[in-house]
């Protein structure tokens, strides 16, 4: 998932977080696949200990305001209100790939697991139950007999299987669509080498009854189904194109109710087949044109969830700042869509250029690696060289002395003034150091994710959310033929490592998944910069069911008022929390 606007937190918000926070630390493990439908346990041997980046220069100086002002309690404990940031959200879960529509996501679809609110485990969903096949390739869902859309109509195995093949339809131009490259024969199809989708491994025996052919053993498939890409969809809307103009036919616990500009309102479904356990029966969710809104917002008590970016110095009540690590990492990248940069000795000069160490200056999690190290996953050779001689001597090797013949550089970053110190002093170093004349292309936010897919830049910078608890969900989007590629990377090499993982499971596959990474960083491709934060506004004495946890995805069918809320800046003690008080 990406973010729309990289949120910095300073030092001086990771202080005031210290003193009126409890920074509780998400989970963060291998998935592993149940096999019955029984809830899996949460793992209890990989927590992220460590405190989120830190992004800006403080002044230690200044003096902060109080910790905590009381705002009004709720006026409809039925009711929520959350605030997102200003963005244009896409309700086509086949076409959406943004933190923020994830999170939508979480109320309006539900595809055969779902995420646990406080491990991220697979949980069972529109599937009862499973089998799987002796070989471990073949999986046999059984739906719910009770599973429905909120206008009434039964949720069939055949409304999986047509959006899963709408999604990979080599014209559909989907971002999510390498990620079903799982199945057997999905690949071949989305990429034009097979034609017929009844060769996708996706049958339906019966309308309750789903078959699932993988290319080889995955214990994560379960982790993958949680994510939105995998919902099903109503066959009247498989055809629209656009779905900003009504309302989506939605099996999740909640239904789209309203839609403007600035707001968007759900209705808690009445039919869903677990709609005894939604308590909230209306969300909700404004979007702020900027952080002093959102700031009003909660300060008003109007919001009782900030859920995008926030003026942190305009809160009041600051016993709601939550910061957690995230499975996420703010990247720069080289695109690989024209020479010269498609040859890697030109993009390996180009990174053993950079000042590494001034570069992620200020960061409390400063990163080498694309991905946050996960417990079992071996650590690959990471970018924290700089080797000024090397650089020149593999500029030279590529045809370009002291960068003659090469053309204009030009990075592409948003309205971030921290982006801006980045690629200056990348652009500094490009130019003084290799003789490349450089030009920095600053983008409205609203447009940057967007105006990334236009081939008029060579350096671009991304945050990108794991979208569960494995490598291949970073690796999958550099593959040639992702949607997600804006990199353009062609890469035989890291092409077959992906392949290879594919065919392998446990241990050996992870091997092969940093092997991959390593040629991402050393191709000169990802320059990592840190692994950043999650930052929400909510008071978790006052929200049951919202946890903090690395993919910072909050399902809202697990939300509700606590039976009491505590004062600002007081928290309750374990025989309060025992008995639910």
């Amino acid at each position: 998932m990406k973010r729309t606007r990289y949120v910095y937190v300073t030092a001086y918000i990771i202080l005031l977080a210290s003193a009126c926070v409890s920074n509780q630390s998400g989970l963060l493990a291998p998935a592993s696949a149940p096999e019955n439908s029984e809830s899996p346990a949460p793992s209890k041997d990989a927590e992220i200990a460590e405190q989120p980046s830190i992004g800006e220069e403080t002044n230690p100086e200044q003096d902060p305001a109080p910790l905590a002002q009381s705002r009004p309690d709720p006026a409809n404990r039925e009711e929520l209100t959350i605030v997102f940031s200003s963005s244009s959200l896409q309700l086509d879960p086949r076409k959406s790939f943004l933190a923020s529509e994830a999170q939508l996501f979480t109320g309006l679809y539900e595809g055969l697991f779902s995420y646990n609110p406080l491990t991220l485990e697979p949980i069972p969903a529109a599937a009862e139950s499973w089998k799987l096949s002796e070989d471990k390739k073949t999986w046999t869902f059984t739906l719910r007999s009770n599973a429905r859309y909120w206008n009434g109509d039964s949720l069939k195995s055949e409304h999986f299987r047509d959006a899963w093949l709408s999604l990979i339809d080599p014209a559909g131009n989907t971002p999510y669509s390498s990620l079903f490259d799982i199945i057997a024969g999905a690949r071949e199809y989305r990429t034009g080498q097979m034609r017929d989708p009844k060769q996708v491994g996706i049958e339906c025996p019966d309308s309750k009854t789903l078959v699932v052919r993988l290319n080889a053993p995955a214990a994560f498939f379960p982790s993958m189904l949680c994510h939105h890409s995998f919902s099903p969809i109503h066959p009247t809307m498989l055809s629209i194109t656009d779905w900003s103009k009504q309302a989506p036919l939605s099996n999740g616990p909640y239904y789209l109710l309203e839609q403007k500009d600035n707001q968007l309102v759900l209705a808690k479904n009445e039919l869903y087949w677990d709609a005894k356990r939604v308590k909230i029966k209306k969300i909700t969710i404004r979007f702020a044109q900027d952080g002093q809104e959102a700031a009003s917002l909660w300060n008003s008590g109007e919001a009782r969830w900030i859920a995008g970016d926030v003026d942190l110095e305009a809160i009041q009540d600051r016993s709601g700042i939550v910061i957690n690590a995230m499975f996420a990492t703010y990247y720069f990248y080289i695109r690989s869509s024209r020479a010269p940069w498609t040859d890697s000795k030109v993009r390996q000069a180009l990174s053993l250029a950079l000042p590494w160490e001034t570069i992620r200056q200020g960061y409390y999690l400063p990163a080498d690696t694309l991905i946050y190290p996960i417990p079992g996953y071996p650590k690959p050779k990471g970018l924290a060289e700089t080797n000024i001689e090397k650089a020149k001597s593999l500029l030279e090797e590529a045809g370009y002395p002291n960068g003659a013949g090469i053309p204009t550089l030009v990075i592409k970053i948003s309205q971030s003034k921290e982006a801006y110190r980045i690629a200056s002093l990348m652009g500094n170093a490009w130019e003084d150091i290799l003789g490349i004349s450089v030009e920095i292309k600053v983008t409205p936010y609203d447009s940057y994710i967007e105006d990334l897919k236009k081939d008029d830049y060579v350096v671009g910078s991304s945050t990108w959310i794991g979208d569960f608890a494995d490598p291949y969900t970073f690796l999958q989007m550099w593959r040639w033929d992702s949607n997600l590629n804006d990199a353009r990377l062609n890469d035989p090499v890291y092409e077959a490592l992906i392949n290879q993982s594919m065919q392998e499971a446990g241990e050996q596959r992870w091997q092969t998944l940093s092997k991959a990474e390593e040629q991402l960083l050393q191709g000169g491709t990802v320059l990592p910069i840190a692994y950043t934060p999650a930052l929400n506004i909510i008071d978790m004495n006052e929200i049951d069911g919202w946890y903090p946890n690395p993919l910072d995805i909050h399902p809202f069918k697990y939300l509700s008022y606590a039976a009491f809320r505590a004062l600002p800046g007081v928290a309750w003690g374990p025989i309060h929390q025992k008995n639910n008080l």
